[in-house]
């Protein structure tokens, strides 16, 4: 017998997570002392890995809330609310931290 799926939401798009493009993301890096996950679209993920540094992450923008409210994530958010729930592509890494 097979067991029913939770409907999981993602806290960042705010879409259906479909089984295949679940993610766990630490809301503190792992590498910064996080234990703590929430469960995104492999595509946010990415993206929030692609546009900010462990140490952003572990310092301003350790919840789903202050990385909707960020301008660049609130950008990729717009779009990414246009796309089906499972659609996926690589992200590109931030110039930015492409500098760094």
């Amino acid at each position: 017998m097979s067991q029913k799926s939770l409907v999981l939401i993602c806290p960042i798009c705010d879409r259906l997570i479909p089984e295949s493009q679940k993610d766990a993301h630490h809301l503190v890096p792992k590498s910064k002392g996080g234990k703590i996950t929430e469960y995104l679209h492999r595509i946010c993920h990415c993206q929030i890995h692609a546009l900010f540094t462990e140490t952003e992450l572990a310092v301003q923008l350790n919840t789903a809330a202050a990385l909707q409210e960020h301008p660049e994530m609130q950008r990729f958010i717009q779009w990414i609310k246009t796309k089906p729930n499972d659609f996926y592509e690589k992200s590109r890494k931030s110039a930015r931290l492409k500098e760094s």
